[in-house]
C-alpha cells in the first residue's frame, strides 16, 4: 500500500514539475516574441558624431521609431531621421547618419552667404549650432520621394549639401528619432523646432 502511495506521489510531483517547466517555456516564448516585436518597431541607437550639436551630443542614447514613415506616412520638415547613406563604413556597409529634414519633395533650396532659403523664404536657423550654413546651393529642387537633410552643426556636417550624401530617398530612411534615454538629465521626447509644442 505504501509503495502504491509513493508511486502516486511521484506521479503527482512529476506532473507538477512538468507543468512548471511548461509554464516556464511559455513565459520565455512570450518574452522572446515581445522582444522581437519591439525590435521591429523601435531601434536603439547611439550618436557617434558632433554633426547634430547642440541638440544631440556624442554618446546620446536614442530610440528610433521604425514605422514612422511606412505606407503613406512621410517625413515632415524638422524631423530628425536615421538613414542609410551612400557613404560606407570600414567594412563596406552603408553608413548610418542622423540628420534633420529641411526640405521636402518639390521644395526649392538655396544656400548662400551662410543663409538658407526654402521656396524663397529665409529659413530661421535658431536651433543650429551657430546659426550659419556654409556652402553654396542655388535653387536646388528636392526630387520626388527624396528629402534634403542637414545636421544641426552645419559647419562640420556631411549631409545633403554634398554629392557624397545628396538628397535622401524615402526607402533609405530607417526611422524617426522620437526619444532620448541618455543622458538622463535630457530624457524625453524629441521636439521639432518647426512645430509649436
Amino acid at each position: 500500500m505504501g509503495e502504491i502511495m509513493r508511486a502516486e506521489n511521484n506521479q503527482k510531483q512529476g506532473r507538477s514539475v512538468g507543468k512548471a517547466i511548461l509554464y516556464w517555456v511559455i513565459e520565455i516564448a512570450v518574452a522572446v516574441c515581445i522582444a522581437l516585436l519591439i525590435i521591429q518597431v523601435i531601434r536603439p541607437t547611439v550618436v557617434r558624431e558632433t554633426s547634430m550639436l547642440p541638440n544631440f551630443q556624442d554618446g546620446n542614447y536614442l530610440f528610433v521609431y521604425r514605422l514612422a514613415y511606412k505606407g503613406d506616412k512621410t517625413p515632415q520638415k524638422g524631423d530628425v531621421i536615421i538613414f542609410k547613406s551612400k557613404l560606407t563604413t570600414d567594412n563596406g556597409k552603408p553608413k548610418m547618419l542622423i540628420k534633420r529634414v529641411i526640405g521636402l519633395p518639390g521644395d526649392h533650396i538655396t544656400i548662400q552667404d551662410n543663409k538658407v532659403w526654402i521656396n524663397g523664404k529665409e529659413d530661421k536657423q535658431t536651433y543650429t549650432h551657430d546659426g550659419k550654413t556654409n556652402g553654396t546651393i542655388l535653387n536646388y529642387t528636392v526630387p520626388k520621394n527624396h528629402y534634403f537633410c542637414m545636421g544641426d552643426n552645419r559647419l562640420v556636417s556631411i549631409d545633403s549639401r554634398y554629392a557624397s550624401v545628396g538628397a535622401v530617398a524615402k526607402n533609405k530612411i530607417v526611422g524617426k528619432v522620437v526619444f532620448r534615454l541618455y543622458p538622463f538629465r535630457e530624457i524625453g521626447t524629441i521636439k521639432n523646432p518647426y512645430k509649436s509644442n
